[in-house]
């Protein structure tokens, strides 16, 4: 696996109209790509800024899904009425992978109970491994601390080999 394609979405109103800096998505870049090129993969990404809004995650997402291999979304996991990333990717996915999300909740729930507020999820589309997270900085380390481990993995098995 010399090469892999990595869409990063950020959903943030305030973000996408320019009010403040986002620091979520370009974390995660950086995150997916140091431990990437650390395996001797080089990194290809495609970033995008969205409000949160239904239609524009859904148009953005199909795109993603034609060019890319992961997806991590940051933002819009909370139970506001505004937070939608989960519901707009969940009827999408041909797989879930739960267990990650789930052993992140309960390790940094045990500590901070909010964090078992979280409707983070992973998944497949088909062929592309998606990860909807929270928004934080903070979060998006703690995530993806333990997500990153599994990706190579989890792309060999999606490819049809890893058994």
């Amino acid at each position: 696996m010399a090469e892999l394609k990595l869409g990063v979405i950020t959903m943030s109103d305030r973000a996408s109209a320019g009010e403040y800096e986002d620091e979520s998505g370009p974390l995660a870049e950086q995150l997916f790509n140091d431990f990437l090129q650390s395996k001797g993969v080089q990194v290809e990404t495609q970033t995008a800024i969205l409000p949160d809004d239904e239609g524009e995650l859904r148009k953005t997402l199909l795109q993603y899904l034609k060019e890319v291999n992961i997806i991590c979304i940051t933002g819009g996991t909370g139970l506001g009425p505004k937070d939608i990333s989960p519901d707009v990717v969940k009827p999408l996915l041909t797989k879930e992978i739960p267990g990650v999300m789930e052993y992140i909740r309960v390790k940094y729930g045990a500590k901070f109970p909010n964090a078992l507020l979280s409707r983070a999820l992973a998944g497949v589309i088909g062929d592309v491994l998606i990860y909807v997270i929270p928004g934080s900085p903070k979060a998006v380390k703690e995530y993806l601390d333990e997500i990153l481990p599994t990706i190579l993995h989890s792309i060999k098995m999606i490819q049809g080999g890893g058994h």
